[in-house]
């Protein structure tokens, strides 16, 4: 038997008893038991589960479990550090090789994979993959291979990674080792890649519902989106911590600039700031409550912070997958979160235009635009906006009320707009489909501007023939066009609508076209409503929390997060210290019976906690 063609541990403990004595946790939640033991007992698989859905104890319980270290593939340096302070904070000694090691760093790690002193080890892909960490792993025990955010290894993925593509030697080098692929975010033509790609054909698949239940989505008509966001941030989530996405730097400066004026704390980052800036602003984010932070799509893979209350996009992100992935980052805790869009015309032809200007070949743009137009589509839905995107993953969803987005809870009207799309069609026909959509509604609603004199638009017959709507409500008419695929935006021709093949049917009649209209004077209420499938994760807290003892635990974990310079969600997760605010534990047995306590944890800061509680009660 090779060295790393490792087995089970003899007489090892249950993986049930792992999971509460290391991670404090008193039970399983969906397939992540059948997966521990199906990889615990050598198999390979893929794993598709949302995020906050438990993704990392699909691996980390069979890498104590097992014989050997778990390597663990991942190419998000900060995640890799988060997940190894909470791994040590839980008593598992885990470590990283990466980039930010020096050389005496590098070569201790390896000395200690090879004394067989380590559980876990973190590395990035493109270190795996050279000579000498590949002669290392050859030497060493090895349980497993986790390779994580498994999407980067496909060319059809929203964030394709080529250095991932090297990762299938790991199958022909140590065809003995379990392999575990796992993502919160593909489809089907991604998971059959990262199948092919990483040799798991024959493997079984455990795909969890990716469904969120408690984030609410909200997609908003950009109007002005500077003032439209911060209305958001006041009046829904004051004093959270929130992700902006902005596409390009300029962008994430000035809003970042407009929230600080606002009164919200908020930080840039993009790829343009200095390291040490970006950086710090990192930190502040992950290590401070209350912080926003606007950045660019660069930000956010690998950040470990569950409390994020929201996130929200002032541009369209590329793909469903892209929107799902970002959108993920909120609410990790299970807590009730926001994802929030403002989004218009302009953004559809600025990810079109991308699209056609890029190097890509011609079938990766047919895909990205087939990608982007399915996520207009989700931007356009009258209904339930759950409902398409859990479809749009190949999820079956019985109900057409989720109860937690805002076409559920202020369902938008419906109007035959036959006759305005046929007017719209007319126009950009008649005035030679060279012209963007101001210009249309000028000629629509009848204004002489200078363009429209100057190509005698006037004197058309379409001249005036749409002053029933205003330019707010024809711009939504065209934006819909756009989205049912009746109009689309020449990026060669300075962004002209031009007619598809499918508006033939309009302009004749035989095609039946239904708009949406925002429902007047309705509002997103601020409460969440029941959602479908109920919390994601369970609740912690049986019976409200007490304030001040929550405050209290709050302070004692920061001063203990600064002095081991961890984020404080590595000390105790917000939903441990809920449970113990609200359970109010007297003894160290009582403690050790909240979720999120194991057995370190209790020996570490058991004595502390019991102590802040009956300070409370005194």
């Amino acid at each position: 038997m090779s060295p790393s063609a490792v087995l089970p541990r003899d007489n090892a403990p249950d993986a049930l008893s792992v999971l509460n004595s290391v991670f404090g946790l008193p039970a399983f939640r969906g397939a992540q038991e059948e997966i521990v033991r199906h990889v615990t007992s050598g198999g390979n698989c893929l794993v598709l589960m949302p995020t906050g859905g438990g993704k990392s104890l699909c691996y980390q319980l069979p890498s104590l479990l097992r014989e050997g270290c778990g390597i663990v593939v991942s190419p998000l340096i900060a995640l890799m550090r988060d997940q190894v302070a909470g791994l040590l904070e839980a008593g598992v000694n885990a470590a990283v090789l990466n980039s930010t090691l020096s050389f005496d760093e590098a070569s201790e790690v390896e000395r200690r994979l090879l004394a067989g002193d380590l559980d876990l080890l973190y590395v990035a892909p493109e270190r795996l993959l050279t000579p000498r960490c590949l002669s290392l792993l050859g030497q060493a025990n090895i349980a497993l291979f986790a390779i994580d955010e498994a999407h980067c290894v496909s060319q059809w993925g929203h964030d394709f990674r080529p250095e991932y593509i090297g990762l299938s030697a790991i199958a022909e080098r140590f065809p003995d080792v379990p392999r575990i692929a796992l993502t919160a975010t593909a489809d089907e033509m991604t998971r059959k890649e990262i199948v092919t790609r990483l040799g798991l054909t024959g493997a079984p698949s455990f795909i969890s519902s990716f469904d969120r239940p408690n984030i609410r989505y909200e997609i908003v008509e950009k109007q002005n989106a500077p003032a439209q966001l911060k209305a958001f941030i006041s009046e829904r989530h004051a004093g959270d911590a929130g992700i902006v996405y902005c596409l390009s730097r300029a962008k994430v400066e000035d809003t970042a600039h407009a929230l600080t004026s606002a009164g919200i704390p908020a930080l840039p980052y993009h790829a343009g700031l200095d390291a040490g800036v970006r950086a710090r602003n990192q930190d502040r984010f992950i290590n401070e409550d209350g912080v926003v932070i606007v950045a660019t799509i660069a930000f956010g893979m690998g950040i470990d912070k569950p409390d994020v209350r929201f996130v929200a996009h002032l541009d369209l992100p590329k793909s469903i997958e892209a929107y799902y992935q970002e959108t993920g980052r909120a609410g990790r805790d299970g807590k009730d979160s926001s994802a929030w869009m403002a989004y218009g015309l302009s953004d559809i032809v600025q990810q079109r235009r991308m699209i056609d200007e890029s190097t890509g070949s011609d079938a990766f743009k047919r895909v990205s635009i087939g990608k982007l137009d399915a996520l207009v589509a989700l931007a356009e839905t009258a209904g339930c906006r759950r409902g398409r995107l859990l479809g749009y993953f190949g999820e079956e969803v019985s109900g057409s009320n989720c109860g937690n987005c805002d076409n559920c809870l202020s369902p938008p009207q419906l109007r035959d707009g036959k006759v305005a799309a046929q007017k719209l069609l007319s126009t950009a026909y008649r005035t030679g489909q060279r012209f963007g959509a101001m210009h249309l509604i000028d000629v629509l609603v009848g204004r002489l501007t200078e363009k429209v004199t100057q190509f005698n638009h006037d004197k058309l017959s379409v001249f005036g023939i749409g002053r029933d709507l205003n330019e707010k409500q024809w711009r939504a008419v065209i934006r819909q066009l756009v989205a049912m695929g009746h109009l689309r935006a020449d990026s060669e021709a300075f962004n002209a609508l031009k007619l598809t093949e499918s508006a033939r049917g309009v302009l004749k009649g035989e095609t039946e076209i239904m708009l949406r209209e925002a429902a007047p004077g309705t509002r997103i209420r601020a409460n969440r409503a029941k959602s479908r499938r109920g919390d994601l994760a369970p609740r912690a807290e049986a019976k409200p929390a007490d304030a001040p003892l929550q405050a209290a635990l709050r302070a004692w974990r920061a001063d203990i997060a600064r002095q081991r310079s961890v984020p404080a969600y590595v000390v105790l997760h917000d939903s441990t210290i809920d449970g113990i605010a609200a359970a109010r534990p007297m003894t160290l047995n009582d403690l050790r019976n909240i979720p999120g306590i194991g057995d370190k944890k209790l020996e570490h800061y058991g004595d502390e906690l019991l102590a802040l509680v009956r300070s409370a009660d005194a």
